[in-house]
Formats: C-alpha cells, structure tokens, sequence
C-alpha cells in the first residue's frame, strides 16, 4: 500500500502540474506571445545545461543511495551531508561558468540570462531527493503544491503585457528556489548531525558522474530540438513547438510518475537480495504504464486540431499539428521509465541505460539536422518520437536476458484496440463539437468510459492488478 500511496501523491502533483498550465497557459501565451514564449524557452534551455552540470546526477544517485541505507540513521545521514556538500560545491562552480558564459558570449537576451540563473541556485539547495529515496513523498508533494499555487497567483498579478516576460521568468526562478528551501525543516529528526570528517564527499563524485553523463545527455535530445530549431528557424517556430512539447510533456507526466515511485522502492529490494520482487514490480508496472499512456496518445490526438488554437490562442493553430505527431512518445517514454528508470537504474546497470540513452540523443542530433531543414517545427516534433523510440528499443534490448519481453507486451494488443476504438469517438465528436471547456469535458469522460469498458470486456491484466488494490485496502 505504501507505493500505491506514494504514486497517488506523487500522480496527484503531477495532475497540479497539469492543471496549473490549463489556468496559466492560455494566459501567458496571450500576453507574451510566440515570440516571448520562444526567448523564454530558449534561455530556459541553455540554463538547463548548467544547473544539470550543478546537479551532476545528484537527484537519482542521491534518490538511490538513500533507499539502499534506508533502515541506517547513521549512514544515510553520512551520506546526505556527503552528498548534499558535494552539490553545494558543483553547483556554484555551475552558476560562475553560467554568469561567465553570459557575459563572453550573450548580448541579446543577457538580462533573461541572469533571471534564468535562479534555477542554478535552486539546484545547489534542492534535498527533494532525499526524501524520494526515503519513500516519504507526502513532504515533496504538499511543498511542491503550495509553492505552485502561490506562484500561479503571482503570476496572474503581475504579468500583464509583452514586456512582463522578464517578471515571468523572476517569478518561476523564485518559486524554484523558495520550494527547495521549505524543504530542509523536514530533515529534522530524520537525520542526525555528522563529523564533518566523515562525509567524505568527493567519494560520491564519480558514481554521480556515472549518473550524470544518461542525465546531460537525456537533456542533449530534450533540449537540442529547441536549440536547432531556434537557430535554423525563428523564435516564433520554436514558441509553437515549445507549447506543444509542454503540453505532451504534461500529459506524460502523469506515467511517468511511477518511476519516481517506483525507484527507491526496487532499489531497497535489490539492496536486500529480494530479485523476485524487482522483476515482479517491473512486469506490474509496466502493463500499469501500458494501460495508462495508451488513452492518453491515442485521447490527445484526437482532440489535439481543435485544442491548441481554443486552449493557446488563434496563433498556435500549427501547434495541434505538432501535438498530434508527437503524441507517440508518451508511450515510448513510458515503456523506456519502466525498463531504464524502474530496473536498470535501481539495479545499477548504468552503463546499459547510459548507452541507451546516448543512443537517443545521437538518432535526435542527427533527424534534426534534416527534418527541421524539411519541415521545420514539424521536423523537430518527428525527430523527438524517432529519439524516444530508439531509447525504448535499445533498452528493451538491454534486458533480454533477465527480462521475459513476450510477458511485458503480452496484453498490448488489448490496450490498442480499445485505444484505437476510442480515439475514432473522440476523434468525431471533436470535429463535430464546438470546442468549449463543456464539450472538452464531455469527450474526455467518454472517452475514457469507452477505454475502460473495452478493458473489463477484453479481460485486461490492468483490471486485476485494480481489484487486487482495492482488496489490500
């Protein structure tokens, strides 16, 4: 029950996440525009680059490490002030090569610059990962709730006109890092003070390098598609790319949240010698994902058309386009969390999941490089499903030896029928709907009413593992 818990807090934020763009988004992509929205998501990128060198693997390492001396007060608090010292330097080495970055380099957009290094800060002061590796999500997501909800009030007060981008930009960076700072009262009590001769921090750099070399380079695909396609086209391309991205991102979310979950819980089962369990979790977990990214690749595809331009504004009508060719990879991704996130994170086949993941970034380099010449935006949208399915393949690959492949897929066949079936109804009634919050209401629940019903008459595995739920309970 303490997983199932931890997946509905962790999927109840997750849904917040997503909630929060539908209140903010269409508000933001108004006052700000593509082009705005286009030089936020550029800056954004480039900070990412180096709040991830800051974080150098920490949030999975950490995460890891804890769960594996979960049950030793001692030596997980050795290990949290080792690791977080280790954080504090990395990431301020991160943020003076980031201002020396901007000031060798960056004349344009210097001042969004500046406000982008907030997220730098947050980096070295972020203990989030501590308590995943302790199972304790409950801290993490009621910090993370209050945060975002003051934040999307700011938000609305403050931002008013094109020229408020720059107060975007302080208010999300602000909210990074007062978030990560309510955070440390809660270590109280659940850690205990150590000598500072026994943290030892430079003994965690290099299997958080190990860490952090799947982590930048998972960031090269993510973050590469905007870079190339904010040089070899305009800003405004990459604004409609950017929404759509975000929102298939939002909606993927949701899936992916099992792995947060799930992977403290196969670390600890790993530590104690349980491998019957770990592959059990897997074969649950993946059929879970399964059932749960069909619905939504298959749902956000047929009312994406009329969505984007309803939801972002008259501009964006490119946007639907872009969403409905990318809506593939909520699926990839979620079979890539259960195989690289789920097991061989947890069970410290790095090198696998290093490689699988290199893999992705190098298919997306290279598909960029002649789609978006091609066709643009849409270019960019196709060469990020190619990437994500070359990562699902190779890690599917990976686990062939320790992993029944037939058993995972066995019931995929339910799933697309009646993922398919609904995606013609919904498809249909969106096309025959005028596109209002009502009707977007009425397609979504019966859409999902269609899956489910599909699901009890195909006799699905998702089904039992349900009732086995609610049984224990």
């Amino acid at each position: 029950m303490k997983v199932i818990k931890n997946y509905l807090y962790n999927a109840g934020y997750q849904i917040l996440l997503m909630l929060a763009p539908l209140i903010t988004t269409p508000y933001v992509s108004r006052v700000l525009g593509a082009h705005g929205s286009g030089i936020n998501s550029y800056t954004n990128s480039w900070v990412t680059f180096f709040y991830l060198i800051g974080q150098l693997g920490i949030t999975l390492y950490g995460n890891r490490e804890v769960a594996y001396h979960r049950d030793d007060k001692h030596a997980r608090s050795r290990i949290f002030w080792g690791i977080e010292f280790m954080q504090l330097i990395t990431s301020t080495m991160a943020f003076f090569a980031f201002l020396l970055a901007i000031f060798l380099f960056s004349t344009t957009f210097r001042k969004y610059f500046l406000l982008q290094s907030l997220w730098i800060v947050a980096t070295g002061l972020d203990v989030s990962w501590y308590f995943m590796g302790m199972e304790d999500f409950k801290k993490t997501v009621t910090r993370n709730t209050i945060v975002k909800l003051i934040s999307i009030g700011l938000i609305f007060a403050l931002v008013k006109e094109p020229g408020d981008l720059w107060k975007y930009i302080l208010l999300l960076g602000i909210a990074q890092v007062g978030g990560n700072l309510t955070l440390w009262p809660y270590l109280k009590g659940s850690i205990e003070w150590v000598a500072i001769k026994e943290w030892h921090p430079f003994q965690h750099l290099y299997p958080s390098l190990l860490l952090f070399i799947p982590t930048i380079t998972t960031q090269v695909y993510v973050v590469v598609n905007r870079l190339m396609l904010g040089h070899m086209s305009s800003q405004e391309a990459l604004g409609q790319f950017d929404y759509g991205d975000k929102i298939v991102k939002l909606v993927l979310s949701v899936v992916t949240a099992t792995g947060t979950v799930m992977l403290p819980h196969v670390a600890n089962k790993f530590a104690n010698g349980d491998i019957k369990a770990v592959r059990k979790s897997l074969y649950n977990s993946f059929d879970f994902v399964t059932a749960l990214s069909v619905p939504m690749m298959f749902g956000l595809m047929a009312i994406s058309a009329k969505f984007a331009p309803w939801f972002l504004g008259g501009e964006y009508v490119q946007t639907g386009r872009l969403i409905f060719l990318e809506s593939p990879i909520i699926l990839f991704i979620a079979w890539s969390n259960v195989t690289g996130t789920q097991y061989l994170m947890p069970v410290n086949r790095v090198n696998e999941y290093t490689f699988s993941v290199t893999v992705g970034a190098v298919v997306n380099i290279i598909a960029n490089l002649f789609l978006i010449q091609v066709w643009g935006a849409e270019g960019a949208a196709v060469a990020t499903v190619i990437s994500e399915l070359a990562v699902t393949l190779v890690q599917l690959y990976c686990v062939r030896t320790t992993i029944r492949r037939r058993q995972l897929f066995a019931s995929l066949w339910r799933y697309f029928i009646s993922g398919v079936l609904m995606y013609f109804v919904v498809y249909r009634l969106n096309q025959i709907m005028q596109m209002t919050i009502i009707n977007l209401i009425i397609q979504v629940a019966l859409g999902a009413i269609i899956y489910v019903t599909c699901l009890f008459v195909l006799h699905a595995p998702v089904i039992e593992q349900a009732k086995t739920m609610l049984d224990r309970r």
